[in-house]
């Protein structure tokens, strides 16, 4: 079956040219399965976007393995038009091959400015589409309309009420589809022009998620207290909705109530208590009705489970896919670890071993793609600065704050969820997440962060910490702002015992000069590091410390004084069983619980022949001389029975953390 990559593989040719110089202002060559293909080919692909860092990677990576008379096939891919190879250094113009590809080569018949606002993800779908239809020459609203039928399914006219209305809108947000902001707008126009839907928050609840969910959320309750068999019963009240739009929403017809179970189950709505007067709940409606009871806790862990068996990805699977799997998965480990069901525990160690060697499997083929990945939606925690940085020049706001909660796994997150929504019931969470570095370890994923770029860059303090300031203000300097608009602060969580965080980051916080905050709330990872009782210690432990309400107020803090707040984290950790340490002196440079770095691929390979639990780790985007043993499953190096919680290694709640926005909802 041919498709949109067969033009662009076609022109790369393996072992023809050492070199290829591709114009490529549409980031096709960083789509997933082409980067993929690309590498299975021989070809290596680096980005020219910083002229110094370019050359560093170039000559330390490149032109000394052909100096050396060794060959490698390098792509060098330049995100502007095909004029722009011009400005290329001449020694890589008079040895390049030169390409240049574009969406509208590859799609002649739509609108270009509307292909670009497209994810590459989209683009199968289109070709297929495009093969099928074999449509005239469209403009921009056009190609718009094209795509929102042939692509996400959506025939916009046909919406004409709140059933349709709903309906489309829970299938685009239940599968993690985000509309560009072009084909956004485009829907919202086309809804807006039907008076049924003119006072419903479409500008907020098309494009949003979270302010979806938020809409739903607060007219749940609503519908609750008024219907009973007969329908809407109207008592007068007044409902203080935030959200404006109908106060009653049709949850109970059959195309809505079908996803209303799983939005509660999974956790993307939250169930409430039964408000007084409320008629007697039909039985579809109890999975959104507090019942503090643990036969309702089972219910829920059984559903999960049934979700998770159902939608576990393979290896063909994209990251996206495993991004959407891990929060479904999240949310089952955290009611796991808070019951005392130990069938529950034993059926997830169960799956948690089978999704971990299917997840490490993956990582092989497809961890390398995700490096050079556009960071409009971050595939890796090195993207989010690079996010911030976009988010700023294009809403103008003045200032950005990025916490960075070390070791909170995802799961754990849920946990933080619940109680940040307890202090501030006003906190909209725009909630996603990213891929940490490999090997798992703060000084080297919490870096990247920092510096907005892979650790390759930073190997002379790959091994400790103590640089990520410098780089953060790098970072941001590059970017424009001046160092003293740049703040970055470390070893938070901790409440004063005033109860007043000023005294923890007067500094920070109350200085008008400061654009551009980082800071580290390290409390989470203290935790985990003197944890006895494993997962569900950690829970507990986190969720006592979320009461004393330093995160909340931080965050409330920040958003007080016009911040945009982002939280992420650097990796996450899992519950694992002592399985032997290797007994090596300082052959090691990296001694963990979960990963060891050796200098050498053979002494690596010397230990992981001992331990059958390691597995050898391709150094993918780290410096020259730097050789990772990562463990797998929920093995640990340490001494043999013994449990702990730790990090470094391959398994999903390591490697996929949480990347969180807050705002505040409001009228």
């Amino acid at each position: 079956m041919t498709s949109w990559r067969d033009t662009i593989l076609a022109a790369l040719v393996p072992q023809v040219s050492r070199l290829t110089l591709v114009a490529d202002p549409d980031a096709l060559l960083t789509e997933e399965r082409l980067r993929l293909e690309l590498r299975q080919r021989g070809f290596d692909l680096i980005e020219f976007s910083d002229p110094v860092e370019f050359r560093y990677c170039y000559e330390s990576q490149y032109r000394s393995i052909w100096d050396r008379g060794d060959t490698t096939s390098l792509v060098v891919a330049l995100r502007l038009p095909d004029s722009a190879i011009d400005t290329l250094p001449y020694d890589l113009l008079r040895a390049g091959k030169r390409l240049s590809f574009n969406m509208g080569s590859l799609f002649p018949s739509f609108s270009y400015p509307v292909l670009q606002s497209l994810d590459s993800s989209l683009l199968d779908a289109l070709f297929d589409a495009q093969s099928k239809v074999s449509p005239d020459r469209m403009g921009d609203n056009a190609t718009k309309d094209f795509v929102l039928r042939h692509i996400f399914g959506i025939a916009a006219e046909l919406i004409t009420t709140d059933v349709d209305l709903l309906r489309v809108l829970l299938r685009l947000h239940y599968r993690n589809t985000n509309l560009p902001p072009t084909l956004s707008a485009r829907l919202v126009q086309v809804i807006k022009a039907q008076t049924a839907f003119r006072d419903w928050p479409l500008e907020a609840i098309v494009p949003d998620e979270a302010a979806f969910y938020a809409f739903l959320q607060e007219r749940w309750p609503t519908y609750l207290r008024n219907h009973d068999s007969s329908g809407f019963r109207e008592d007068g009240t007044e409902y203080g909705l935030i959200y404006p739009g109908p106060d009653h929403l049709s949850f109970g017809h059959h195309d809505v109530r079908v996803y209303i179970d799983n939005l509660f189950v999974e956790g993307k709505l939250t169930p409430i208590h039964l408000p007084s007067g409320a008629p007697e709940p039909q039985d579809w409606m109890r999975g959104g009705i507090v019942t503090e009871t643990e036969d309702s806790n089972a219910s829920r862990i059984a559903r999960l489970f049934e979700l998770v068996d159902a939608e576990r990805p393979n290896e063909s699977s994209r990251h996206t896919d495993w991004i959407a799997f891990a929060h479904r998965w999240a949310e089952l480990s955290a009611l796991v670890h808070s019951t005392e069901r130990n069938e529950s525990r034993d059926r997830f160690r169960k799956a948690c071993a089978e999704i971990n060697d299917a997840f490490a499997c993956w990582l092989d083929g497809h961890y390398a793609s995700l490096i050079n990945l556009p960071p409009n939606t971050p595939a890796m925690v090195h993207h989010v600065a690079r996010l911030m940085a976009r988010e700023m020049e294009q809403s103008k706001n003045t200032r950005t704050a990025l916490i960075v909660m070390d070791g909170l796994a995802l799961d754990q997150w849920i946990t933080v969820r619940h109680s940040l929504q307890k202090h501030d019931p006003t906190l909209l969470m725009r909630e996603s997440a990213v891929f940490a570095w490999i090997p798992t370890l703060t000084s080297i994923s919490r870096q990247a962060i920092f510096a907005g770029k892979p650790p390759f860059y930073f190997p002379s303090s790959l091994h400790s910490t103590h640089a990520e300031g410098n780089l953060w203000r790098k970072f941001w300097e590059d970017t424009g702002f001046t160092k003293a608009e740049i703040a970055y602060q470390k070893s938070l969580g901790d409440m004063p015992a005033s109860g007043d965080i000023n005294e923890t980051l007067d500094t920070v916080l109350t200085s008008p000069k400061h654009k551009i905050v980082g800071l580290v709330v390290d409390k989470v990872d203290k935790i985990m590091h003197g944890m006895q009782l494993g997962s569900p210690g950690m829970h507990n432990q986190i969720a006592q410390w979320c009461q004393g309400g330093f995160l909340s107020a931080l965050i409330g803090r920040l958003l007080d004084r016009g911040y945009d707040v982002w939280l992420t984290a650097d990796h996450g950790n899992i519950e694992c069983r002592g399985n032997g340490r290797p007994k090596e002196g300082v052959i090691a440079e990296v001694h963990g619980e979960r990963v060891r770095i050796y200098p050498t691929p053979e002494l690596r390979d010397q230990t992981a022949a001992a331990f059958e639990f390691a597995r050898p780790w391709h150094p993918v985007g780290l410096p020259p001389e730097t050789f990772p043993l990562v463990a797998q499953g929920n093995d640990a190096f340490g001494t043999p029975g013994e449990t702990l919680v730790g990090h470094g290694g391959i398994a999903i709640e390591e490697v996929i953390v949480p990347l969180i926005k807050f705002e505040r909802r409001e009228a």
